[in-house]
């Protein structure tokens, strides 16, 4: 049996998200109480030239709904990245999550020979539909979602490998 385009996409990146809902909770209560502001945490860096917890999430959640909404050919919703209180980023997660589950299997599967055109700041990067999803999107997702695993465990959080990869996958 093979897998299609939608079985490898929406639901693995609903899994994801809701694993990074449930590790900025921890992150949460932690800080509550540990008595520590939460923006130190969602502030933090792994070192001064990575981007701060909170942007980790706008771009997991950006290459989420990205990439169901080019692989279906329409507009993602455009959220402005201004959250940085653990409560707008729980919404924000939620919301792409929500958005996430509008998609239907006949949207996204048979797309993988998709034209999909990327601009970057360095110039624009093509794939078909299948490379986008396997070669660029998954990646970047999950890099983005294991930094603001490390950049929580390396500030205390207590966070364990079963966190990050959460109960079993539907």
């Amino acid at each position: 049996m093979s897998i299609t385009m939608y079985q490898a996409s929406v639901p693995v990146l609903v899994h994801g998200l809701a694993n990074l809902q449930n590790i900025i909770g921890k992150a949460q209560a932690h800080a509550a109480e540990k008595q520590i502001d939460p923006s130190v945490l969602t502030g933090a860096r792994l070192f001064p030239d990575m981007l701060p917890l909170a942007r980790q999430i706008h771009i997991a959640t950006d290459t989420a709904k990205g990439c169901a909404a080019r692989l279906a050919g329409v507009d993602a919703p455009k959220f402005d990245d201004v959250e940085v209180s653990f409560d707008d980023l729980h919404t924000r997660i939620q919301k792409t999550i929500d958005y996430l589950n509008t998609f239907k299997p006949e949207q996204i599967d048979g797309t993988e020979d998709k034209s999909i055109t990327l601009k970057m700041r360095t110039g624009p990067i093509d794939f078909t539909g299948q490379s986008y999803l396997l070669g660029f999107v998954l990646p970047n997702f999950f890099f983005h979602v294991t930094t603001a695993y490390d950049i929580l465990r390396h500030n205390g959080v207590e966070l364990g490998k079963l966190d990050y990869l959460g109960g079993r996958p539907n």
